[in-house]
């Protein structure tokens, strides 16, 4: 399978979902070999660089694309695979950002408090070990953490015209920064407009769930994915799968919203993959489902819900089309 590479300089840059000129068209079945920018742009390269100093906010999760898939049509089913997340720098950067987060006070979740301090962490690659090294400010600590690659930012031009922030999740994808869309996971996206207009971006080193201070271990990434259409059959919300689970993502305020909102879309996918009436669906999902955290930081919450495949029946979902993807995404390692 040939790889199509792009590099993107910086004045091709995506910075919302949605009303962006495409940056290429690629057909269904093409492998992508693509360069991200990370979160801040590069803006944070020691730790005396501040994001109240460096990070210019019209700049920020800087995005891929978009890719123009021929063929897609509202309605359709975009799939992309991810084969392959590689850091592409020696280092990673992670912030405390004056009212982002978890745990402070933000124009949405306002209180008297005063900002927390504006603090840059460096987190440096090990590429021998596969770690990332934590160094506490505080105390003489240092902590080297498993690296675990994954995007931040996976999503398609939404409908009806709207442009978004590509800081939001919502249906189209986006901003979700769940770890689940790691190396070996299939996104299934939602067709909004002719031609998806797909992005990607926002690489993490690695991250805990729920993102709580409101960024991980950004970094700059090299993604290998496939790109593969389904005619029809598109899901109201973001959809993974990998080889041991299916999952839903559900993106709002508040997070109980979010998780609703993936709790529904996986009873109706269960309802697909086993026939299962939303009744049976929902009993058997509070029987066997896990709600990992994506994050509680970003314009919505999004939150994933999930159930291991080991638990059920076997069962294919979209024809199989994971499984045929795992297949060809070997030949590409």
């Amino acid at each position: 399978m040939d790889v199509v590479e792009v590099v993107p300089t910086f004045e091709q840059y995506a910075f919302t979902f949605g009303g962006v000129v495409p940056l290429a068209r690629v057909r269904p079945g093409t492998a992508l070999r693509l360069w991200s920018e990370d979160a801040f742009n590069g803006a944070l390269q020691s730790t005396k660089d501040l994001s109240s100093e460096k990070v210019d906010l019209r700049f920020v999760n800087p995005q891929t694309g978009p890719f123009y898939v021929e063929g897609a049509e509202p309605g359709d089913t975009l799939a992309l695979h991810f084969v392959a997340l590689e850091p592409a720098r020696d280092w990673g950067a992670s912030a405390a950002i004056p009212f982002f987060g978890g745990l402070t006070s933000t124009d949405r979740v306002a209180t008297l408090q005063e900002p927390l301090p504006d603090k840059t962490w460096i987190y440096e690659v090990d590429r021998a070990r596969n770690t990332v090294g934590f160094v506490a400010t505080s105390v003489d600590l240092r902590v080297e953490l498993p690296i675990e690659p994954m995007l931040g930012t996976v999503g398609v031009a939404p409908p009806g015209g709207e442009v978004r922030s590509s800081l939001v999740p919502e249906r189209f994808g986006g901003n979700m920064d769940t770890p689940q869309m790691r190396a070996g996971s299939t996104c299934y996206l939602g067709v909004n407009v002719e031609g998806a207009l797909f992005s990607v971006g926002d690489g993490h080193y690695r991250q805990g769930e729920g993102e709580a201070c409101g960024t991980a271990v950004e970094g700059a990434m090299t993604t290998t994915l496939v790109v593969e259409l389904i005619k029809g059959g598109a899901p109201l919300w973001p959809r993974i799968e990998d080889d041991a689970s299916w999952m839903a993502v559900g993106s709002s305020r508040p997070l109980e919203d979010a998780w609703r909102i993936g709790a529904v879309e996986m009873v109706r996918w269960l309802g697909e993959l086993y026939g299962l009436s939303p009744m049976d669906g929902y009993q058997l999902l509070s029987q066997v489902s896990e709600s990992p955290i994506a994050n509680v930081c970003d314009a919505n919450y999004s939150a994933v819900v999930k159930v291991a495949k080991a638990l059920l029946p076997p069962a294919t979902a979209f024809g199989g089309l994971h499984e045929e993807l795992r297949r060809r995404a070997a030949s590409l390692l």
